[in-house]
């Protein structure tokens, strides 16, 4: 007799984490108004990192905050799981969607600790130490740095370690979907590569589902399953890295890889045209 197939398992088998359908942003208002993004449409299935690039001004930020309810679509859909994604509304809406910033250092309260951070990313009501420190020192372990340290402030963390703390704030609601918004742009080579040996690792451990946001390709070639390229606004390219990669299918994403060193394209003795 053979076995029949939990519709529920068949729903999480086959629905993506994440979908974008028909995305419009339009920023401003009146005669002030501008389109940002125009019809943008993907699917990120769970436990996958789908990378977005583009050049300054083509998006991808506009994308990210979007995703996490800092501006609202002028037409469009987010799916989750199937379900529209709703505006952050306290701890459970916290929980969905996270975004990893560029700049941890600015986005860390430089009055409060460590503890008191992640405290806040846990609960943000109540936001007690006390209680969470064994889960603090968790999440401190996960992204290899000295839980001890929980009680000392931003500014006592070199640049790489508070990219750390970013991320396991980020972690800390135990999120559904994670966005990381040019997260090693501001570190150098060591670092960042240690940075991207973390998420490899945390995406293995956790399972994460991820918008990997990037300028850099030779990143993006080292992170992602799939590759997204956005150019004012629309979304020019869209597969599998390796293919992609391989075989860019629009002439912008041909320019861009022209720009990798390390890629076949790639001269020295020649500009990218402008776009």
């Amino acid at each position: 007799m053979s076995a029949t197939a939990n519709p529920s398992e068949t729903h999480a088998a086959t629905t993506p984490l994440l979908r974008v359908e028909d995305l419009t942003v339009e920023l401003g208002h009146g005669v002030a108004a501008r389109r940002v993004l125009r019809s943008v449409s993907f699917d990120i299935p769970r436990g996958s990192t789908l990378a977005l690039v583009g050049e300054s001004g083509s998006g991808k930020t506009t994308l990210a905050r979007t995703l996490v309810g800092v501006h609202r679509p002028s037409s469009g859909r987010i799916l989750v799981d199937g379900a529209p994604l709703r505006p952050a509304r306290g701890r459970a809406g916290a929980a969905t969607v996270q975004m990893i910033p560029q700049d941890p250092y600015s986005s860390f309260d430089p009055r409060r600790t460590v503890a008191q951070s992640l405290a806040e990313a846990l609960d943000p009501v109540r936001a007690r130490v006390g209680p969470a420190r064994a889960r603090i020192a968790e999440l401190l372990g996960q992204v290899s740095l000295d839980p001890d340290g929980m009680d000392r402030y931003p500014h006592e963390f070199s640049g790489g370690q508070r990219q750390r703390l970013a991320i396991a704030r980020a972690l800390a609601p135990g999120p559904r979907f994670v966005i990381a918004d040019e997260i090693t742009s501001a570190l150098d080579l060591t670092t960042q590569a240690e940075i991207l040996n973390l998420l490899a690792d945390l995406r293995r451990r956790l399972s994460l589902t991820m918008l990997f946001i990037s300028h850099d390709l030779a990143v993006v070639r080292h992170v992602s399953d799939s590759v997204a390229v956005l150019l004012h606004g629309d979304l020019v390219e869209l597969g599998p890295t390796g293919a992609t990669f391989a075989e860019p299918s629009h002439p912008y994403t041909a320019q861009l890889l022209a720009s990798v060193p390390g890629d076949p394209r790639f001269r020295l003795d020649e500009e990218p045209a402008t776009v």
